[in-house]
């Protein structure tokens, strides 16, 4: 593939999708808004807060809005995902079914950080290792990647060669791991065999701070070069 083809092929590749990081709440959360380009269908991921801000990006977009993802459990990634999905008439999807203790305690989690007006809720649909998503002509693979929280997914689109890891892999860093359920070196296994593999290629957002990809991590993350 020369250079020129292969600029045209990525070209290609990003045209298919679009996305804007909406960033909510005290914790600087992620929310990420994800759409098919072709069809203007959209998702959204892990709305933890502020949600007219998130009705207001998703207007500026102009998509539609069909389901909304869940990374995991975490107060600071679902906190505004029971009123949004009622203000929206969609769908939730996610996290893996380990978390449902943590949605079970929203509201006890929301009093501790002074988040009133959150809700308990459980998803219309639990994701697992091996299932997909999808949003208008966008598939998405699911992983489960424990460590962070015993219910945490990915989202890899391998099409697109791209990924949200939630808060199970920053730029530079990985996810904590001391909140009940956590565990470190289950973490650092659910990146070496579940991220690690997809390909230094694959760029992805998380769930705070700036994204990166797969090699730049592997390359220079102190959590995983320390590990390996």
């Amino acid at each position: 593939m020369t250079e020129q083809t292969e600029t045209n092929e990525q070209t290609r590749t990003q045209a298919k999708a679009g996305a804007m990081i909406v960033p909510v709440t005290l914790f600087e959360q992620n929310c990420t808004i994800i759409w098919c380009e072709a069809s203007k269908k959209a998702v959204v991921i892990d709305p933890s807060g502020d949600v007219p801000k998130i009705q207001e990006a998703i207007k500026q977009t102009g998509v539609s809005v069909e389901k909304i993802w869940l990374t995991h459990g975490h107060i600071d990634h679902v906190g505004g995902a029971a009123e949004l999905r009622d203000a929206l008439g969609v769908k939730i999807e996610g996290p893996h079914i380990a978390d449902k203790y943590l949605l079970d305690n929203v509201v006890s989690s929301g009093a501790r950080f002074g988040m009133t007006g959150v809700r308990n809720f459980g998803p219309d649909r639990w994701l697992d290792e091996g299932e997909q998503v999808t949003i208008g002509n966008l598939t998405f693979d699911i992983f489960h990647c424990p460590g962070h929280s015993p219910g945490s997914i990915v989202f890899f689109s391998d099409e697109l060669r791209f990924a949200h890891v939630g808060d199970v892999l920053f730029a530079g860093s990985v996810g904590r791991t001391d909140l009940p359920g956590g565990s470190h070196a289950t973490l650092i296994n659910s990146i070496k065999t579940k991220l690690l593999p997809l390909g230094d290629d694959v760029g992805f957002i998380c769930g705070h701070g700036a994204g990166s990809s797969i090699g730049q991590e592997r390359m220079t993350n102190p959590f995983i070069t320390g590990e390996m």
